[in-house]
């Protein structure tokens, strides 16, 4: 007998699990009992007996150790390396080198992917080599076809590194659709929103008992998508809130001139949670000294250098991004909240309206607002033909983005899922009424 298929929904932030069978769905669940798994490698070099070692932690492990070591202002030599899905469609970047160690993006990636089918053999009792995974409709910084073909292969060859040897993907929103489905007994037209940590991607599609019977690319009737979602909205919250207090306005003078302080591209990185670890080099380190010394006259101008210099030079990337995604939340519910981030002597806090904050993701609610259009004029579809409207993932729960389905398809239901595993359900009930085929090896030039 065959082993059991997964669905496996690999994310940019966050990754999930789940088993289907009759019997209902299984979430893998994780350290500290969630089915969420951070989509995050963190490095570790030590020193043994005059000998440099690597040890990589994924997931929660890889945040508790990134964690410990700080408290425990242990010296040692570290990386957190995060939001890799994103970079699959790049042909530029081909890896990184760590320690003095060369790895691949498909080695970073694949390190990760093994440690979720470990977990998954080993809540489920059985060795996983099967899944069904789920693939955004465009990838992350893909332009063409070709992209997204390109940002596959290199998905599946991670993949089958990581032990991986039958599967199938399938677009994340049809998966969400799967889920929504689960819960229907008549037909309806379906406007899928599923909205990830890098990429938002929609799909039109028949669901419910009837359309069953049909096949995908009957039941499909179009999809979109756009290479933006959470991180882009958390890039914006680092841009107008934490950046200036770090000194992105700030100028000094040289040669009778007003420069700014700082070079505008470190403040870029900031915003790109996957660069932060990046900026830990000796020509940042150099740049800064040298702000910091330009800014000496300057006392509110070096102290916010300093605690610039701090943020990097201590990696704090996972605490401060943990307190822009608390206030990205409370502003989903009330109509101001306090941006508060302490740690390492860098103590930051200022309040943001919520009406502020969606004046500064306008240009990412207008590509949404877009995308929606444009699947609607290339499928043919009015409006009062989409019977419900369903939207998955964290981003979902931001009001500005809610509002432009409630406006766009006044006589559709709106239906919110559940953020994080929604996508991974449908895959899962998928891959139990799917027949997988082995992964097909990409072509080789």
């Amino acid at each position: 007998m065959r082993p059991p298929a997964i669905g496996l929904d690999f994310g940019t932030t966050n990754s999930s699990i789940a088993l289907a069978s009759d019997a209902g769905t299984t979430l893998v669940r994780f350290d500290a009992g969630t089915p969420s798994f951070r989509s995050l490698l963190y490095l570790e070099q030590h020193q043994t007996n005059g000998r440099s070692t690597t040890e990589a932690f994924t997931g929660p492990a890889a945040i508790n150790q990134y964690l410990q070591r700080h408290a425990a202002q242990i010296e040692r030599p570290g990386r957190l390396i995060q939001s890799l899905k994103s970079y699959l469609a790049v042909r530029s970047l081909n890896g990184t080198e760590v320690f003095g160690r060369r790895y691949t993006l498909e080695d970073l990636i694949s390190r990760i992917l093994a440690d979720l089918r470990d977990e998954a053999t080993a809540v489920l009792g059985t060795e996983v080599t099967r899944a069904v995974v789920g693939r955004p409709v465009h990838f992350v910084s893909s332009e063409t076809a070709a992209d997204d073909a390109f940002a596959l292969d290199r998905l599946s060859a991670a993949l089958r590194s990581a032990g991986f040897t039958d599967v199938e993907f399938l677009p994340e929103p049809v998966a969400a659709a799967y889920t929504y489905e689960a819960t229907l007994d008549h037909d309806e037209v379906v406007l899928i929103g599923d909205f990830g940590g890098g990429t938002s991607d929609f799909t039109l599609i028949r669901v419910g008992p009837g359309a069953r019977q049909m096949s995908s690319s009957e039941r499909i009737l179009g999809t979109a998508g756009v290479g933006l979602a959470g991180d882009a909205l958390d890039a914006k919250l680092i841009r107008h809130l934490v950046a200036p207090a770090l000194g992105s306005s700030a100028s000094v003078i040289s040669f009778g001139k007003p420069l700014p302080a700082v070079p505008a591209w470190i403040y870029a990185n900031l915003e790109r949670w996957h660069y932060l670890s990046f900026l830990r080099t000796r020509n940042v380190e150099q740049i800064l000294a040298t702000a910091r010394l330009r800014a000496a006259s300057q006392p509110a101008i070096e102290r916010q250098i300093d605690a610039l210099i701090t943020l990097v030079d201590e990696d704090l990337g996972y605490a401060l991004h943990q307190a822009v995604q608390q206030t990205k939340v409370a502003l989903s519910s009330a109509d101001n909240s306090e941006f508060r981030f302490r740690d390492s002597g860098v103590n930051l806090r200022s309040t943001v309206l919520r009406a502020d904050f969606e004046g500064w993701i306008a240009p990412e609610l207008a590509a949404i607002r877009h995308a929606i259009d444009t699947l609607l004029k290339a499928t043919g579809t009015a409006q009062p033909e989409v019977d419900h409207v369903f939207l998955t993932g964290g981003t979902s729960f931001v009001p500005a983005v809610r509002r432009i389905f409630e406006e766009r398809f006044p006589s559709a239901r709106v239906v919110l899922g559940e953020a994080f595993t929604s996508v991974a359900q449908g895959l899962g009930l998928y891959a139990r009424d799917s027949c997988l085929a082995p992964v097909k090896r990409p072509a080789r030039g």
